[in-house]
């Protein structure tokens, strides 16, 4: 059996069994070549050189704008950190004015109840002492009105005129 036999022979039961692939090398390969490199040449500055510099432009754009990003979040941290650092201040001047302003207002509150406590015993003094006059004026009266009063009650149970 020849070499071309055998190879028929292989290439028929490999057909038969759904497994096989033919390849012919014949001088159509050098042809397919040779069309291919002719295609290469033609199409590389025409077609996959410009999409070339076009991936390489996207692919420079990308990373401007990753850096642009990046420049814009550490800006924009700062900023967020200023932002903290300014609203602290301003907390601690808020809280001191506040701090002020209920100092001031408790000193205003006892200072007005000093007043009032000030009016109230006054007001309270001045009320005794109109009581202890009125006393004093009540005590007197009725001891200038117990004498007659006991002379009277003592003609009522006696029953005749006492002598003073």
């Amino acid at each position: 059996m020849s070499l071309v036999q055998l190879t028929d022979s292989l290439t028929d039961s490999l057909r038969a069994s759904g497994q096989a692939v033919v390849v012919d090398f014949d001088l159509t390969l050098f042809g397919q070549v040779a069309l291919f490199m002719v295609l290469l040449l033609i199409l590389k500055p025409v077609l996959f050189d410009p999409m070339l510099k076009l991936f390489e432009e996207r692919e420079k754009r990308i990373m401007g704008a990753k850096l642009q990003a990046r420049k814009l979040d550490e800006g924009s941290a700062g900023a967020l950190t200023k932002y903290e650092s300014e609203m602290q201040k301003a907390r601690g001047a808020g809280n001191a004015v506040r701090e002020r302003l209920r100092a001031d207002g408790a000193k205003t509150e006892n200072e007005i109840l000093a007043k009032v406590r000030e009016s109230t015993a006054a007001s309270t003094e001045a009320g005794r002492k109109k009581l202890a006059e009125e006393i004093a004026a009540a005590r007197t009266a009725l001891r200038a009105e117990a004498s007659a009063l006991s002379k009277e009650l003592a003609v009522r149970v006696l029953g005749r005129e006492v002598q003073p």
